[in-house]
């Protein structure tokens, strides 16, 4: 078959459709096409490839490692060609669904607020927000951007810098008055020191000792998984917590959260990044418009 002859962006959409809606019956509703039909375009566009997209199974299917390389490139390919259709030029709206994956607390204190600014920016974009603090794998979770927090291992992601945050100890008004205010390292050493347990170099506070760093382990009989838990955990005078600025913000100014040893305080930040997959040639105007919104409020 000539190959001008095959509708490669048809069998492109068709594939996205069966791996986004995980099933064929799913994906033949969604194109008002025939499961049987869909499920012969799948093999048929495989035998094409020479290469096997999907493991079937009685309970669905798996993607190949194949099948991931082929969706990811068949969902940028597809976005490109929905822009060129739509005439896209540089001062076009932008539009379309971006999925983000965030943090909880940087998607509950930072994201989540500025929703309704970005809406109102760029009224013909869809946002899908998960929130979790676990590393997620973008093709996977068919996520368009992750947000990360601290130091970014080597990948074939593009990262871009959202911004950074010192971090402060807090204890709830009542949580002292019960264990007192730590003046030194000895006295925050008897405190009940609450953790983060999915994050091993979280296991120890930085504070100024006499003109250096001393590095007190954490030691408490509360572990969270996430810095928001943590948060709520303080609220509630459980403990101290040692969580980003930007998260308790409001709390220290209402005086539901009281700074701990802040003249002791390094200074030392974590930084946020977007994370994204390489979009091979450009990339589209729906992610692009999200990146630089919240690149551009930075994190105050």
């Amino acid at each position: 078959m000539a190959r001008l002859d095959i509708n490669r962006s048809g069998e492109m959409e068709v594939f996205v459709r069966v791996v986004e809606q995980e099933g064929f019956s799913a994906a033949a509703r969604t194109l008002r096409m025939t499961p049987s039909a869909v499920s012969k375009l799948v093999a048929r566009l495989e035998a094409r490839l020479g290469a096997r997209l999907l493991h079937r199974n009685t309970r669905g299917f798996q993607l190949t490692s194949e099948g991931c390389v082929f969706y990811e490139r068949s969902v940028q390919v597809l976005a490109e060609l929905e822009e060129a259709e739509r005439g896209v030029a540089t001062n076009e709206a932008p539009s379309g669904r971006v999925r983000v994956n965030t943090n909880v607390p940087y998607g509950t204190h930072f994201l989540l607020p500025q929703v309704p600014a970005f809406l109102a920016r760029n009224p013909g974009i869809t946002l899908d927000v998960a929130l979790t603090d676990q590393v997620v794998d973008l093709l996977e979770e068919r996520a368009d951007v992750a947000i990360r927090a601290g130091p970014l291992k080597s990948s074939n992601l593009i990262a871009r810098r959202l911004g950074e945050t010192r971090k402060m100890i807090v204890g709830a008004p009542e949580y002292l008055k019960r264990a007192g205010m730590p003046k030194t390292v000895a006295e925050l050493e008897r405190h009940n020191r609450m953790s983060a347990s999915h994050v091993p170099t979280l296991e120890h506070w930085p504070v100024v000792e006499r003109g250096a760093v001393v590095n007190v382990p954490c030691a408490g009989n509360v572990q969270a998984s996430d810095g928001e838990a943590l948060r709520r955990l303080a609220l509630v005078g459980t403990g101290l917590a040692r969580i980003a600025a930007f998260q308790v913000r409001e709390d220290v100014a209402a005086g539901r959260l009281v700074p701990v040893l802040e003249e002791r305080n390094p200074g030392d930040t974590v930084v946020f990044h977007a994370v994204f997959l390489d979009p091979a040639r450009h990339l589209p105007a729906r992610i692009r418009a999200f990146l630089d919104y919240f690149s551009e409020v930075g994190m105050g």
